[in-house]
């Protein structure tokens, strides 16, 4: 059976873009699924000089080996003033160091949700540009408008989007 992981680019204990991503890995067919917590993977902020005195930490280590053992990827990217939020792109930053090639060329459904209406559109946009540089193997993009309006009990409650979001599920599985 294929493996996926699931995670949040958060750091907040009640992370929307958690919600969102756990709510679509279990909407992925016949997988096993691993869902990651930022929290679990502590890093100090990266600097080269750190890098030098240290060497890469090995809460990175374990994240990249988690993603090279995974058949695919499911990542809700948090937007923090429009970018990433700061603890993923610290985790990146250190993840690259170890590979260049960071995401191994596993299929990824990238999504992003925000209370917003907009719905972490900037974010996907850096990201969809970005992510490809480091052998991402992007499916698709999904972005969730104004989540407290859509989203409840675990689940999006909007029937076109919550279509719209299986239809970009069916791709991804069948890139597994």
């Amino acid at each position: 059976m294929k493996q996926i992981i699931a995670f949040a680019g958060s750091n907040s204990k009640n992370s929307i873009n958690k919600q969102l991503a756990i709510y679509t890995a279990h909407l992925v067919n016949h997988v096993n699924v691993t869902v990651l917590d930022l929290n679990d993977f502590d890093l100090p902020i990266y600097s080269k000089e750190l890098e030098s005195e240290k060497g890469i930490p090995e809460n990175a280590y374990k994240f990249f080996d988690f993603i090279k053992s995974s058949d695919g990827i499911i990542l809700s990217l948090a937007e923090n003033n429009g970018a990433y939020s700061a603890v993923f792109k610290n985790l990146f930053d250190w993840m690259s160091r170890i590979e260049s090639k960071t995401f191994q060329g596993k299929p990824m459904l990238l999504m992003a949700t925000s209370p917003g209406a907009r719905g972490g559109t900037s974010v996907l946009a850096i990201a969809n540009d970005r992510f490809p540089r480091h052998d991402a193997n992007i499916v698709d993009l999904f972005s969730l408008p104004s989540f407290d309006a859509n989203f409840s009990e675990g689940k999006i409650v909007n029937n076109e989007l919550n279509s719209e979001l299986k239809s970009k599920v069916e791709q991804f599985n069948n890139a597994l």
